[in-house]
C-alpha cells in the first residue's frame, strides 16, 4: 500500500504522511455491526485519572469484529474492504451464504470477491481461512489466534502482525509470536491463515500534535521540566541531567525494570520476547 505525502504549505505538513485509501472499497453500511462505546478518557469508575495523557479524541463508532470465526462450514464472500477507526488494519465485510454479515480482520492479499471459510479441520491452507491449530501444518503463518478455546482471537491482530507454528507437543502447539516470544497454545484454539494486512501502517509519520489529539492522546510533560515536588527528575538551575536511572513520577525505574506480575500462564512461555 502506498504512503501518501503532502505539499509543505505549513511546517508540520512537511513531515506528515498517511496511507493511501485506494484499497478501501466502501463505507460502513451494516448498521447492526456499529455501536457507540462510552469514552473513559483514562478515568476509572470513580472519575479519577488512572491512565494519564488520554482524552476522548474524535467521535467514532466501534465495528463489531468476528474474532471467534465460529461460522463453521458456511461459505462467505468478501463484499467490501472498510476503514476501522479503532484499529490500524483494514476490516473486511463477509456475507455468508445464509445471509449473515460479519466483519473480520482483513488478511494481506484478501480482495473483494474472495471466498473465506471456517471449520475445525479439512480446509485448504488459504489466506483468510480459519481452523483449529491442531489441523494447521507446522511452519504456517497465522494471525488472530485464540489463547483459550472459544474465547476469540487475542494474539497477532494489529497491522502486519503474524505468528508462526513451530511445532507440536502433546495437546499444545508451539508458536513464535510477533515479539519473538515462544509460547505453548492449546491445539483446540482457532487461528486464521495469513498475515494481517495494511503492513505499511508502521511507516506513516504523524507530523503534528493535532493528529495525536484526534487519536485521544494528550501532550506529555518531561519530568525534567517539572519541580522536584512533582517529579524525581525535576528542579535544578538551568537544564540538568538526571541523577541516576530514569524513573516514573512515583519512582518506578523506566528502563528494563520488570513490572509483569506472576501469572498461572507463565508456565506456557518457553522463551521471553527478544530485546
Amino acid at each position: 500500500m502506498a504512503i501518501k505525502t503532502y505539499k509543505p504549505y505549513t511546517p508540520s505538513r512537511r513531515f506528515m504522511s498517511n496511507l493511501s485509501s485506494s484499497d478501501i472499497t466502501a463505507k460502513s453500511s451494516v448498521r447492526k455491526l456499529l455501536v457507540k462505546l462510552p469514552v473513559s478518557a483514562g478515568r476509572n469508575n470513580n472519575g479519577r485519572i488512572t491512565s494519564r495523557h488520554k482524552e476522548g479524541g474524535a467521535k467514532r463508532l466501534y465495528r463489531i469484529i468476528d474474532f471467534k470465526r465460529n461460522k463453521f462450514n458456511i461459505q462467505g464472500c468478501i463484499k467490501a474492504i472498510e476503514y476501522d477507526p479503532y484499529r490500524n488494519c483494514r476490516i473486511a465485510l463477509v456475507v455468508y451464504s445464509d445471509g449473515d454479515k460479519r466483519y473480520i480482520l482483513q488478511p494481506s492479499g484478501l480482495k473483494v470477491g474472495d471466498i473465506v471459510l471456517s471449520a475445525e479441520s479439512g480446509l485448504d491452507i488459504k489466506t483468510g481461512y480459519a481452523m483449529k491449530l491442531k489441523n494447521i501444518p507446522i511452519g504456517t503463518i497465522v494471525h488472530n489466534i485464540e489463547m483459550h478455546p472459544g474465547a476469540g482471537g487475542q494474539l497477532a491482530r494489529s497491522a502486519g502482525s503474524s505468528a508462526q507454528i513451530m511445532g507440536r507437543e502433546n495437546k499444545y502447539i508451539i508458536l513464535r509470536l510477533p515479539s519473538g516470544e515462544m509460547r505453548y497454545i492449546l491445539d483446540e484454539c482457532m487461528a486464521t491463515i495469513g498475515v494481517v494486512g495494511n503492513e505499511d501502517f508502521i511507516n506513516i509519520s504523524i507530523g503534528k500534535a493535532g493528529r495525536n489529539r484526534h487519536l485521544g492522546i494528550r501532550p506529555q510533560t518531561r519530568g525534567s521540566a517539572m519541580n522536584p515536588v512533582d517529579h524525581p527528575h525535576g528542579g535544578g538551575e538551568g537544564k540538568t541531567g538526571s541523577s541516576g536511572h530514569p524513573v516514573s513520577p512515583w519512582g518506578t525505574p523506566a528502563k528494563g525494570f520488570k513490572t509483569r506480575r506472576k501469572k498461572a500462564s507463565d508456565r506456557l512461555i518457553i522463551s521471553r520476547k527478544k530485546k
